[in-house]
């Protein structure tokens, strides 16, 4: 006597196959998620700008336009960062529906 349930041996669908993954390269990833979230890297551009420029400013002897550069970096690390949680609450907004 077989101790299997009826509806198993009355031709049940087989079990789901796992997902099959591509791999997906830093360009592609990079692609995907700049698509997703344009704010970010847009946000990183700005921060690496004017820190650059803060630095040229600091190294030719403009101390004040370099202090006002540091200041104006903190606020675009600051509008990445902020960038960087909406796109969160948007992917998990996205992934509750």
């Amino acid at each position: 006597p077989s101790l299997r349930p009826a509806a198993m041996v009355a031709g049940s669908p087989p079990p789901p196959l796992p997902p099959v993954f591509s791999e997906e390269g830093f360009g592609d990833k990079f692609l995907r998620k700049t698509r997703e979230n344009p704010l970010v890297p847009l946000g990183c551009l700005c921060t690496v700008g004017v820190l650059t420029y803060g630095l040229i400013s600091f190294k030719r002897g403009n101390i004040r336009r370099s202090q006002l550069m540091m200041r104006a970096r903190i606020l675009a690390q600051g509008f990445t960062f902020a960038a960087l949680l909406g796109g969160m609450v948007v992917t998990a907004m996205k992934s509750r529906k």
